[in-house]
């Protein structure tokens, strides 16, 4: 069903066109789009209108159409005047209502088939035949980008961005969750992840721009083949989940960035506790102190540099190996030692994920 905004923008184009004003009604003779009033003195011509054999008549001055979608009536076209020229506008108005309706319907039923393509619930062979009908390559590169919108069923932000990408008009724009965006993008044969990312800040910028700076967009790995899409939707609700884990400071993150982020929130939070307690004794990183903390990140940023470490948090040297003396002596890891600064880092981001799977369980 085309929406009322539709057919009003179509009759109104058509008048500037031909000055020739259009009634668009139901098949019960409620307005749905005019340019002309008093539409409602036709409630009861429409109905004997559309109970009738005929696809057009003359009524009271007036020219009567009837439109049809797939042999079913769907709307009935009200054109003003009687003369041939209007119906010959009435005509053509009919034909391009009737052309809208086959061109959302088919968006429609693309709309659909990917939505089933990426929740996993269509079968390898119907993939490929549904695909085939609906004219649907299916050996081309893809990745799938995911929008996340700070509110619920936002419409608006549905077609903000398939008027941005409406050039690519291989690229498909769909929902099927409450707050996410999917975009299924096709990308060329000499495209890479950095043209993918291009894109996703630019869908941020527009975001930005129309006030929702909450929105946060993650993507997945470049897929070859159209049974392929679901894992790169997979990998990037994955990459939206852990990114708000472990890099909060990140509106744009992909897959292939996670790191070890992805694994560690693959694991049972009792697994997770017990290692915690072995690490650091019954204690938590919670229990150390401001000072502590911001040096243990800077040394990591720093890639366990010393000397750039201590320059950064402008303290000498010394006072640099005092803390990490002390910090092994509460610990029994010294940061300086590859192996150890491993199992802090990993240690740390494991008590970053189970904090944030306790505030999912309020």
């Amino acid at each position: 069903m085309i929406s009322n905004q539709i057919l009003q923008s179509t009759i109104e184009g058509l008048k500037a066109i031909t000055r020739i004003d259009l009634c668009v009604v139901d098949t019960e003779g409620k307005g749905l789009a005019t340019t002309f009033m008093n539409t409602e003195n036709f409630e009861a011509a429409v109905l004997t209108f559309a109970e009738s054999l005929a696809d057009s008549q003359e009524v009271h001055g007036y020219q009567f159409f009837k439109v049809f979608d797939d042999h079913t009536l769907e709307y009935i076209l009200i054109a003003n005047g009687s003369s041939d020229d209007v119906y010959m506008v009435g005509k053509m108005a009919t034909f391009q209502i009737q052309t809208l309706l086959t061109a959302y319907k088919e968006r429609f039923d693309k709309d659909n088939f990917i939505k089933n393509l990426l929740l996993d619930n269509l079968l390898l062979v119907d993939i490929y035949n549904r695909a085939k009908k609906l004219h649907i390559e299916t050996d081309v590169r893809r990745v799938v980008i995911i929008v996340e919108t700070a509110q619920e069923r936002d419409s608006n932000a549905l077609e903000s961005i398939r008027a941005l990408l409406s050039a690519k008009t291989k690229d498909f724009i769909t929902a099927v969750d409450e707050k996410n965006i999917i975009v299924v993008k096709e990308v060329g044969e000499n495209e890479s992840y950095g043209e993918i990312n291009k894109t996703a800040k630019v869908i941020l910028n527009l975001f930005k721009t129309e006030g929702n700076s909450n929105a946060h967009i993650s993507y997945g790995t470049i897929v070859n083949e159209i049974k392929e899409v679901s894992r790169s939707y997979k990998e990037a609700k994955l990459a939206l989940d852990v990114g708000k884990i472990f890099f909060r400071d990140r509106d744009v993150i992909a897959y292939s960035a996670l790191g070890i982020g992805r694994l560690i929130y693959q694991l049972p939070i009792p697994l997770c506790k017990m290692f915690i307690r072995e690490i650091f004794d019954g204690k938590s990183p919670d229990d150390f102190d401001e000072e502590t903390l911001t040096t243990i990140n800077k040394f990591f940023e720093n890639s366990l540099n010393v000397s750039e470490t201590s320059r950064q948090l402008y303290i000498h040297r010394n006072t640099l190996v005092y803390r990490l003396d002390k910090l092994q002596k509460s610990t029994g890891l010294d940061l300086r030692v590859f192996e150890d600064a491993i199992t802090f880092k990993i240690a740390l981001m494991v008590v970053k994920y189970m904090k944030y799977m306790e505030t999912l369980d309020y």
